[in-house]
């Protein structure tokens, strides 16, 4: 059964265009080659940090909502995890929107 997930990561502030355009890319390909559905991905650009993290004040953040049964998490986070390019990352599960919530909205 499909639930909503969201990952939110943060790349290193000194990589350049291409390098983020190709993280996304590489991201979003590992997902949808498990069988993920990509709903969504929102670059937020570059922020300062609240506090340092590996020596770096600032990072490229970047918004990915998706449709998965979520075995194709752990993939994309093991990525990530591997990665010098990714400084932090977070997934978390959504609720699936009621019936009623959604009418409202």
């Amino acid at each position: 059964m499909s639930q909503l997930y969201e990952t939110m990561y943060i790349l290193r502030p000194d990589i350049g265009d291409e390098a983020v355009d190709g993280a996304i890319d590489k991201y979003q390909s590992i997902l949808k080659d498990n069988g993920a559905e990509i709903l969504q991905t929102q670059h937020r650009g570059k922020r300062r940090l609240a506090y340092e993290i590996d020596k770096q004040r600032e990072g490229i953040y970047v918004q990915m909502n998706f449709k998965a049964d979520g075995s194709q998490v752990a993939p994309m986070e093991r990525a990530m995890r591997l990665s010098n390019e990714v400084i932090r990352y977070l997934t978390v599960k959504q609720d699936e929107p009621k019936a009623e919530e959604a009418e409202e909205a």
